[in-house]
């Protein structure tokens, strides 16, 4: 297994940070057939060979991905496709 870490800070309002985070969960679903769902602040995502938690709080949002065996090889590009959402979602 691999992981991976990013955390950034959003300088939005707790309910833009959420919504950010709504969509961004949307496209995922849509795209990847990722299945998520919120407890709090915190949305916990998963389908086959990657499962995950996204968490906010007032100043920051925290990604963590756990990806199996065979998504390992695609991790840089994992990461580069993470970074440009939070870009256009969570700019610094």
């Amino acid at each position: 297994m691999s992981d991976i870490t990013i955390r950034r800070q959003h300088g939005k309002p707790r309910a833009d940070a959420r919504a950010s985070a709504e969509h961004m969960a949307a496209e995922l679903k849509e795209e990847f057939d990722l299945d998520y769902a919120w407890n709090g602040d915190v949305m916990r995502f998963k389908r086959p060979g990657v499962s995950g938690e996204l968490s906010l709080d007032d100043s920051e949002v925290a990604l963590n991905i756990r990806l199996g065996f065979l998504l390992f090889a695609l991790k840089p590009a994992i990461e580069r496709e993470i970074h440009r959402f939070f870009d256009e979602n969570f700019p610094a």
